[in-house]
């Protein structure tokens, strides 16, 4: 975890090219994440490589590049877009003579700012010890030789044992919280499912509109903000189609490329809703130019959780951003498939409300949905 100064980090960041199809795409969107998490960028560093290097995952040669560049800024952080092994950021940070995150460190830091709830706050901090238990040892030399002084004499236990053990409680005790968590969570669903209640998820690539999407169909107010991760915790409404008709609505946290399985792992309480759901609503940014790609990712975590199977209805939102009029496409046998609007315009909603009704009206034939506008 980086400490928080005024102003934010002052940060070097680096993005090496693997060869990938969309890297500068993904450049882009670590400027994004780490502009998120509040630090001051002040220079990036970019190279090519055919695989990483196993010391420094760059090259000497860079890394020699990159001290000069934190050298001439004054930087007092490093930030790879890339995951590190333990090792490499210990090497680095020797060499660069500063703070070293990768990837992983730098999702887990945007959402340990964004966690409202006590659970969200459970789950991610469950995700950072996780992630620092591999990490325990780095710049803790003095952590190797045995404790001593009066009362701490006896069992011969170092001090790095000792918070290697207290880390292994702490985490313990973080899961058993989330196991009732999950207890609570499934004791209202079994609530929902005496009452009948169609359960409908909105999921999606982050920034792509989803609480915008929610508050619009439920009058709600939660928190959006043109930012990545702007939203983490679950909120699920009662939203009445008609005066007939009500489902429950539930807003999830958005997905990204290269997801941190940890993080995955530990939001699994919350990802229940997504997993039990009768419906996703997969919200789409129409406006990005990687969309397609988004999709693809949104679906592999989809996977990864075991929600693949549950029956999707595309909504492609922000057309306001591309002077697009909202529209419904329909399947061969006359359903709604897909839906364009714009969440913060309000248009197009009264489709999507049609939709869901659909759905509901139709609960066995709501798979028939599935991958039909993929």
């Amino acid at each position: 975890m980086f400490e928080r100064h005024k102003g934010g980090d002052r940060a070097v960041l680096v993005c090496l090219d693997f060869g990938e199809v969309d890297y500068q795409d993904g450049v882009e969107e670590f400027v994004q994440l780490v502009e998120s998490a509040g630090a001051n960028i002040l220079a990036t560093v970019e190279g090519k490589r055919s695989r990483p290097d196993r010391a420094y995952f760059a090259g000497t040669g860079k890394v020699q590049e990159i001290a000069e560049v934190v050298r001439v800024h004054e930087a007092e952080l490093v930030i790879f877009n890339h995951a590190l092994s333990p090792s490499q950021e210990r090497n680095l940070e020797k060499v660069l003579q500063c703070r070293v995150v990768d990837r992983t460190t730098l999702i887990l830091d945007i959402f340990a700012q964004r966690a409202r709830t006590a659970e969200g706050k459970l789950q991610v901090e469950l995700a950072q010890l996780s992630h620092i238990s591999t990490r325990l040892i780095r710049g803790w030399t003095h952590l190797e030789r045995q404790k001593g002084g009066i009362g701490m004499r006896g069992p011969g236990e170092s001090q790095l044992e000792t918070d290697r053990r207290l880390l292994g409680t702490r985490v313990k005790r973080l899961k058993d919280q989330l196991i009732t968590v999950q207890k609570q969570r499934a004791t209202q669903r079994r609530a929902r499912e005496r009452n009948r209640q169609f359960s409908v998820a909105i999921v999606g690539y982050t920034n792509a509109g989803k609480s915008s999407l929610f508050n619009a169909l439920t009058k709600s107010k939660i928190y959006v903000a043109d930012q990545l991760f702007a939203t983490l915790d679950t909120t699920s409404r009662k939203l009445y189609l008609d005066p007939e008709h009500s489902i429950v609505l539930s807003d999830t946290v958005g997905f990204i490329r290269q997801l941190p399985h940890t993080l995955v792992a530990a939001f699994h309480a919350t990802l229940e809703e997504t997993i039990q759901a009768d419906l996703l609503l997969h919200v789409v940014d129409v406006n990005h130019p990687l969309r397609d790609m988004q999709i693809i990712e949104v679906n592999k975590v989809l996977s990864e959780i075991g929600a693949e199977h549950i029956p999707q209805l595309m909504v492609n939102n922000k057309i306001d951003l591309r002077d697009m009029p909202p529209s419904v496409d329909h399947d061969e046998y006359g359903r709604i498939c897909a839906v364009r609007l714009s969440a913060t315009q309000g248009t197009g909603l009264d489709a999507l409300r049609a939709a869901l009704l659909e759905a509901l009206s139709h609960p066995l034939k709501t798979a028939e949905l599935t991958n039909e506008s993929k």
